[in-house]
């Protein structure tokens, strides 16, 4: 396989996985911000931090309301980590090697993104939103599931697949960091207001609060949940799981030594870390998330230095925004 078309189906997957994962989020706390009272100072700027597009969100908007982050998040042509933006990309990721997946894998992905260019300005309203966010989220599943259900396992479906399991685990650590750090109290014995509903939501965005009541079977507190996100080796969106995953579709590749060399260091960090110190004190989780991000930039700087073309243009840092801009320049130039 040719390094381009490798590198365009790894992005694909990570963009797709992202307009997912953002919808979810939006999804999320629409709803929490219903059932919280207006007194609470949980807002929407959190939304703003998880997708790292802080700086560029103040370039265009004065205030954190709510219509401003949701067309921010949703409809913002120009902003990469939108969701109509990361459709976007991956729509083109994916025109120029369509002839390696199945038609059907191609004519999804053009459907959704038209669809979503059709309905974004109007689904950011709050009437039609809800639908909105859940059409999104329901056609970046029908093609996971296209995915799984029509493309041969060759090297075409490992590159999606480590795209979409880099990307999860980006996105479960910035939810982890920014919930975490407005959640967890410095004082160990402090109560925090309706910190269970917040939990919950936590839960909810990344579509893990049922398979929590399962398998944990507590009541939702920090420090499980926590623990369930990051170690949980059966959880599909859990970091631990993630890179499990990760390290497994390395096998099938050549020259895979350094790749899954990295991620088995970053997945020990994951398993050994001491979750009740970290719950404890949200300055050293802070920390230890910032170190796996540096670990998930590494991870992606191996991969496109080994499979990938112009690596040197790589970004070393995976902020959403950046990757975004550094990857429609290498478009630009195709």
């Amino acid at each position: 396989m040719l390094s381009r078309v490798a590198e365009n189906l790894y992005w694909m997957a990570r963009y797709i996985e992202r307009a997912e994962d953002t919808a979810r989020l939006l999804s999320v706390n629409s709803h929490l911000m219903l059932d919280l009272p207006r007194h609470l100072p949980l807002g929407w700027a959190p939304l703003i931090e998880m997708t790292g597009t802080l700086e560029f969100f103040n370039e265009r908007h004065t205030s954190f309301d709510e219509r401003s982050v949701v067309h921010f998040l949703c409809a913002d042509a120009q902003n990469g980590s939108s969701i109509l933006s990361a459709l976007a990309s991956a729509r083109e990721n994916l025109r120029t090697t369509r002839d390696v997946v199945p038609r059907e894998i191609w004519e999804e992905v053009n459907q959704l993104y038209l669809s979503v260019a059709d309905h974004a300005e109007s689904g950011v309203s709050p009437r039609r939103r809800d639908m909105f966010l859940k059409s999104v989220i329901r056609g970046c599943q029908t093609l996971t599931g296209l995915i799984e259900g029509t493309l041969s396992h060759g090297p075409a479906r490992t590159f999606i697949e480590l795209g979409r399991q880099l990307e999860r685990a980006d996105m479960t650590t910035r939810i982890v960091d920014v919930r975490s750090a407005s959640l967890l109290p410095q004082n160990p014995e402090e109560l925090l207001p309706f910190e269970n509903l917040q939990w919950m939501s936590v839960l909810k965005s990344l579509t893990a609060y049922q398979m929590y009541r399962q398998q944990v079977r507590l009541r939702v507190r920090g420090p499980d949940v926590l623990r369930f996100l990051l170690q949980d080796p059966n959880l599909p969106r859990s970091i631990a799981c993630s890179l499990e995953t990760l390290g497994h579709e390395l096998q099938l590749l050549p020259r895979q030594d350094r790749v899954a060399a990295t991620v088995s260091l970053v997945r020990a960090d994951v398993v050994d870390a001491d979750i009740q110190a970290l719950a404890h004190s949200p300055s050293k989780l802070h920390a230890f998330v910032d170190e796996l991000q540096i670990g998930f930039a590494t991870i992606h700087d191996t991969l496109s230095a080994t499979y990938f073309v112009n690596s040197d243009e790589v970004p070393r840092v995976t902020q959403w925004q950046s990757q975004s801009q550094s990857h429609a320049g290498d478009n630009d130039n195709d």
